[in-house]
Order: C-alpha cells, then structure tokens, then sequence
C-alpha cells in the first residue's frame, strides 16, 4: 500500500528538524600545519605548526604546540592565516594565494556582481611550505597601482604592456620578483573582469597580494559593510598581514563608501580594521620594514578638502609611531609624487614618514594616440608614463625604490628613469629665455639635477611646480586635431612634483649643441639623459 501525500508531508515535516539538529555547529577552527610535499592536503607525518597566528580581521589568535586555532564564527567575516617568514602558501586556480576563507552562512544583499555566495562555514585547515630562501636574502617586490581596465580590450592593454615585458625579461633565468602588490583600482567599476586581470597577472608567477580601491565597490551596496563583498568573494580579506623574512606587509581597505552623498567615499579606516591592527601591531617584529598597502593617499590630495579622514590618520600614525622603518605605499591619483609626513599630519616619529604615491598601471587611464603596437600612449597628467615600482628590501629594512615605464617615451631625450623637453632651435644671440626641462619620475624635493651643454660645466637646473611642456604639446596636438587621434585623447597636464629647469645658452657657435642631464637618485644612483637643440643666425 503506497503512503498518502500528507503522510509523506508530514514525516518530511518530522525528519527536517532532526536532520537540523544534526548539523554540526558553524566552525571557524582548524590546523596550521607543515605542508612538506607542498600537495596543500595535510598527510601523514606532516606536523602542527605552533605559534602562528590567524585573524578574521578583528580577532587575532595563535595556533597551539599541535598547530590548531579557533576563532568565533562571526557571519561576514574573513578568515585569513598571517603567512610568517620562511613558508609559502598554495595558489587558488585563479593563481591568487590560498590563506583565507569567508564566513558567510546569511545571504547577504542582492549585488550586481553576487557579493559573497552563502555557505555553512566548516572549519579551515591552512598549508605551509617552507622555503629554502635564507633569511639574509634581500626582497623584490613588484608595486602595482591602479591597473583599472574599463573593458576587456583594457585588460589585453595592461597584459600586452605591463605582464607580456616583465615575462621577456625574466627569459627563464628565475623568479621576476619575490611577491607582488596591487594598490587597488584592480578594475574600473566592471568586477565581472576580475577573472580575466587574474589570468593575465598569474601568468608572472608571483604571490600577488591585493588592496581594493573606490573603483572596486559593489556600488549597489546600500552601507560600506557591504560595498566589497564581491572584492572579497574573489579576493579574500580586505583588511590583513603578511610577512617576509626583510619586511611585514600590511594591506587595507582605506575606502569608506558614503552612498547617496557627494563624494560618495572618503578615505579612512574602521573601527574593525583599528582592532585588528591593534592586535597585529602589538606582535609585529620591529627589526624589519613595515610597509602599509593602501589604494587612497594618506595626504589630503585636493586642496582645502579632506580627503583622508585626519582623525583616522593620526591614530594609525600613532600606532606606527614605535617603528623604526615604515613605509607607506598608495595609489588612486594616477601622478606620481613623494610625501613626507611629519608632526602636522600627526606622525611623531623620530624621522619623517615616506609614503609612495605610486603612478599608474594604466597611467591616464589607456588613454592617448596608440603605438605602433596599438597600445595607447597613457601618459599620466604629471608627465609621468604608465608603468610599475620595484621595491627592493634588504635583511636589515632598508629599501629602495625605483619606476619602471611600460614603455619609454618616442621623444629624445626619453630614459628609464626621466624624459627631456627642449626646443629644437633658437636663434643665436637671443635673449636667454628658454629652457631644457627635465621629468623625472622618481624626483623628490631635495633631488639633485644639473644640466651641461657639451661637457661643460654641470649647473644645478631648478625645480618648479608646472605641467610638463612635452604632455602641454601633446594637448595642443588634440586640440588641433580635425578628428579624434585616440579612442580617449590624454590628460590635461597638471603641475609635476618632479620637474626641473635649466635655461639653455645662445651665445655659443651657431649649429648643434648636445644637452645632458644628471639626477642624483638616492635609490638607484647617478641617472643621465641627453638631448640637442641648434643655434641658428638670423637678420630681421
């Protein structure tokens, strides 16, 4: 005899509690361990690994002598493992780290971009390997700021320009760099092309950590607790450590989002995140470098206007203060420039505090006449051309920096490290009213640059804050054109922090003269670049 429906909807209606009951409780637990075939499966004989701390973001604990941790199962919560020195972590099938688990068991809002799936959380193991690097080894880390492909031709722009080079100059001869950093912008507005930066960033075989920027909110969230679920969904934690054996690296997400206000984000930091670096910081070793990964400047970018939250500057200042070398390491202006920040920023440490603002993978956003290559000029509005930092840390904290240009600039005079801009002619005997100018890229305030005119004399050349002449001409190139030169045309030039001014000499032979310039870079030495004008006779 067959059950009736209501007898079988009745027994459902019995056995789905008990089958409830039966879940196990959410969990946010589990064993570090030691993972000596690097498989990222803990088999036998692998050991426990102690004193290795985890953090959902907010809580911070540290595994016991066998290598296990508990951290509360807190909903919309992170769970990562600090990577301490000495050990790698595995890699996701996208080619990101694999250190970190989210906590989701309640959906979350409905998002454009799906946020953050829900799942029953079950407890997380996390694999180590050990590496063989010793610990005198000095650190490269590839500085990545604002890739932002608006479109998947942008992302064939950023492969073909910035990873397609970096693999050519590897040609086989080992690692292109130890860790690589991202400073946010990873996209512009479109997360669903996520997948495919990935791709193309993977292809460099490097551990590549990542901070999101104002670009890479889900902007259909209603409140900032929920404005990087989808980041987070692809990603992992906004807010977390990781650690070298030359250098500690903090990443965090310094975009507070204000929907429905005008801007619609500031920067600043949470409360959460101020909990988690409380926690961290008070454990941080203090014989290495400390950098501080962010997207939004910590300097008020626009004048008169907050644009970072001073209230939350100076209390991470004052966290930082007890460390002797910290770097801070930000992007989203798409110019390039060093600040100093001292007691009127809220930073009392014994020296001034470096921050890098880094210039732009995408430079002014793939904009400009294309190459030959049909890649698009993206010079940035300082003059500065699109491309990435090195930053080397050796065993003791010390660092140095350097900008490499995707591309160097078709003009002469165009070098690594700077570009030139002189007039091709003057009349000789005229009264000496113009100038070589000098971009460099990395110059800073006190940087030393001198000019010669055929193995003369050096004369110092003088800083000014104006927009690079070369990028003025080419703006006039645009305004000229009949039709659109490029799918985007190139920034208006805005003033450079780093440019320079020698006046150049008409009363020397008439015919060529050779310029050359020489910046004195504290980081990577001496820097030359040339170029020529003419001197021409001429009656009235």
């Amino acid at each position: 005899m067959r059950p009736s429906v209501t007898a079988c909807v009745l027994a459902l209606a019995l056995i789905a509690p008990a089958r409830a009951l039966a879940l196990p409780p959410p969990c946010n637990s589990g064993i570090v361990y030691e993972d000596r075939n690097g498989n990222g499966s803990r088999d036998e004989g692998e050991p426990g690994l102690p004193n290795i701390r985890v953090s959902d973001g907010v809580e911070l604990v540290v595994s016991d002598a066998h290598g296990h941790y508990h951290l509360p199962a807190i909903d919309g919560r992170t769970s990562f493992v600090i990577k301490p020195p000495g050990y790698r972590v595995g890699l996701r099938d996208n080619g990101l780290p694999d250190f970190s688990v989210n906590v989701q068991r309640e959906p979350g809002p409905k998002l454009k971009y799906g946020g953050i799936p829900a799942t029953f959380p079950s407890c997380r193991d996390y694999a180590l390997t050990r590496e063989a690097t010793p610990a005198s080894a000095p650190l490269d880390v590839l500085v990545f700021a604002d890739p932002q492909p608006k479109t998947a031709t942008d992302v064939d722009y950023y492969r073909r320009d910035i990873v397609e080079p970096l693999l050519a100059q590897r040609k086989g001869a080992g690692a292109i760099a130890d860790l690589g950093l991202s400073l946010g912008d990873i996209v512009h507005d479109d997360l669903s092309l996520y997948p495919a930066l990935n791709r193309a960033t993977a292809q460099l075989g490097v551990p590549w950590l990542h901070a999101p920027g104002n670009h890479d909110l889900d902007f259909d969230a209603g409140r900032d607790e929920d404005s990087l679920l989808s980041y987070r969904h692809v990603f992992g934690p906004d807010t977390y450590a990781w650690e070298e054996h030359a250098a500690s690296f903090v990443m965090l997400d310094d975009v507070i989002y204000q929907p429905g206000q005008k801007p619609d984000y500031i920067g600043g930091l949470r409360e959460d995140q101020f909990a988690f670096l409380e926690r961290y910081l008070a454990g941080a070793r203090k014989d290495r470098l400390l950098v501080i990964g962010v997207h939004i400047p910590f300097f008020d970018a626009a004048p008169g206007r907050e644009t970072f939250r001073h209230a939350d500057r100076e209390r991470l200042f004052a966290l930082l203060r007890e460390f002797p070398r910290v770097l801070l390491l930000s992007g989203h202006g798409h110019i390039q420039r060093h600040v100093y920040h001292d007691a009127q920023d809220g930073w009392h440490g014994a020296a001034p505090l470096h921050e890098y603002n880094v210039g732009a993978a995408c430079g002014a956003f793939w904009s400009g006449v294309k190459d030959a290559q049909g890649i698009p000029a993206a010079t940035m509005a300082d003059g500065t051309p699109n491309g990435y930092a090195r930053l080397g840390v050796s065993a003791d904290g010390a660092y140095r920096l350097s900008w490499h240009p995707a591309r160097l600039q078709p003009a002469a005079g165009s070098t690594q490290a700077m570009s030139l801009h002189a007039p091709r002619t003057l009349r000789r005997g005229a009264y000496p009213a113009f100038g070589v100018y000098a971009n460099v890229y990395m110059g800073q305030d006190d940087s030393r640059v001198e000019f010669r005119i055929d193995d003369g004399a050096w004369a110092p050349m003088r800083r000014l804050p104006k927009q690079d002449p070369a990028l003025l001409a080419e703006n006039a190139r645009d305004d000229e054109a009949a039709n659109l030169r490029g799918y985007d045309r190139s920034p208006e030039a805005e003033p450079s922090a780093h440019l320079w001014r020698g006046t150049l000499p008409t009363d020397l032979a008439v015919g060529e003269h050779r310029i050359e310039v020489r910046a004195l870079d504290p980081w990577q030495g001496e820097q030359r670049a040339h170029t020529v004008y003419r001197l021409q006779d001429a009656k009235e």
